[in-house]
């Protein structure tokens, strides 16, 4: 499963990078998926962090 973050609807909280630093990075005050992690969405840190996100910022594509 794929991972990203809206940056319209991140408001820069860093739970994500909190939860997941290996996945996530705090850049110019906001969430953002390191490069080359977008497929780490089947990772148990990176699915509390999507159900933790404050804004719902951060979505998984390719469930199921």
């Amino acid at each position: 499963m794929k991972v990203s973050i809206d940056p319209s609807l991140c408001y820069g909280s860093a739970e994500c990078a909190h939860r997941a630093p290996s996945v996530f990075e705090f850049v110019d005050e906001y969430g953002v998926v390191r490069a080359g992690r977008e497929d780490s969405g089947d990772d148990p840190q990176v699915r509390e962090a999507v159900e933790k996100c404050p804004s719902q910022a951060i979505s998984l594509t390719g469930i199921g």
